[in-house]
């Protein structure tokens, strides 16, 4: 009976806390008035028939919340046995004693919160198609911010607690990631505990744009998040920016004024990323921007006192033609007049891209 009445408590204790916390053992020793050694029976007895969950405190894990579902019973019991009977730790119930509950408790959920109160974990990740992202990233209400690896979403101040936005729209994602199946095919990872906080709305929102199949975190958002180590990886996107303001510190070094006109390393355009669809018209908006990062982003004053920066053709008739040479021909002339090596292939390989670019655009 009093094991009984200590799950009932657990269960219940669960449900109502704010976040799903779990209940402390030093709670249970003084409601139940227990023992260190009849409180650690009890346990031992539960855990084996599945009736609960441990969750053990140390310097990198809070015990107050569940951060996974699967935990291993044989992990749980072996961790009870080395570990002192101290008060650092807490009861969580089982995921078969949470699903007993009805359909009219389970209705009081939206889809993320309900897993938690189903039992999942709060750092279990849901992986969604990329194209969940445009919803924000083209709404300028929000502020969206992404490396790749890490990302944000929140209402902008100008909205926030706005009466011109409804509250279930007053949204903040605090991070999302990205997870790859076998094929490095790509999709947006978040945590329950983030998802579980949208509004129901929202919730529902996301919940259309679940995918299923076997993903994982990319491994520096893991790092990140997981285990709150600093990442080895930058995206490529991130990197391009950085070349920008690294030449541009070099430009000066050199005395002459920035070859590029913005290096964009403060402002990337939030659309200066992965194609979140896979259509004609995101590729195409893409390419004009890589064009004005790049072609249309060189400034013709760096080649000034080094090259001239018109042209002459002669037309049928004999009449000259002056005109301005364009931004990738002046870096082309200029990088062949002052740059010396015997194999000038891959410097001509970068300006293929160049001008694919362009040409594409």
């Amino acid at each position: 009976m009093k094991e009984f009445l200590i799950v009932k408590t657990i269960r219940k204790y669960y449900l109502e806390s704010s976040d799903f916390n779990g209940y402390p053992v030093y709670r249970l020793k003084k409601e139940f008035g227990l023992a260190n050694d009849q409180a650690k029976h009890i346990i031992r007895e539960l855990i084996k028939l599945k009736k609960i969950d441990c969750v053990f405190g140390n310097i990198h894990q809070n015990p107050y919340i569940k951060p996974f579902s699967d935990l291993p019973v044989e992990d749980q019991l072996k961790l009870l046995e080395e570990l002192e009977f101290a008060d650092s730790f807490c009861l969580y119930p089982s995921k078969e004693i949470l699903a007993t509950l009805t359909e009219k408790q389970r209705a009081k959920y939206p889809p993320y919160k309900l897993e938690l109160a189903l039992g999942a974990g709060q750092l279990d990740f849901r992986v969604f198609d990329l194209s969940i992202l445009e919803y924000y990233r083209n709404d300028p209400r929000y502020y969206y911010k992404t490396d790749f690896i890490n990302g944000i979403i929140l209402i902008h101040d100008d909205f926030f607690k706005s009466s011109s936005m409804p509250d279930h729209n007053q949204v903040f994602l605090q991070s999302f990631g990205f997870a790859y199946d076998e094929n490095l095919n790509r999709a947006v990872a978040v945590f329950l505990c983030y998802l579980s906080r949208l509004s129901a709305e929202h919730q529902i929102i996301w919940s259309t744009k679940a995918l299923k199949g076997d993903y994982r975190l990319h491994p520096d958002y893991y790092r990140n998040s997981i285990l709150g180590e600093w990442g080895t990886r930058i995206s490529i996107f991130e990197a391009f920016v950085q070349e920008l303001s690294i030449i541009n510190r070099m430009s000066e070094i050199m005395g002459k004024v920035p070859l590029f006109k913005e290096s964009f390393e403060n402002d990337r355009p939030k659309e200066f990323g992965f194609l979140l669809r896979p259509t004609l018209s995101e590729l195409s908006s893409f390419i004009s921007l890589l064009d004005k990062m790049m072609s249309d982003n060189i400034n013709k004053d760096f080649f000034k006192n080094d090259l001239t920066l018109e042209q002459e053709t002669v037309r049928a008739d004999g009449k000259v033609i002056v005109t301005l040479k364009g931004t990738i021909n002046l870096l082309d002339e200029w990088i062949h007049k002052y740059f010396h090596t015997d194999d000038l292939r891959l410097v001509d390989e970068k300006f293929s891209a160049f001008r694919k670019v362009r040409q594409l655009r």
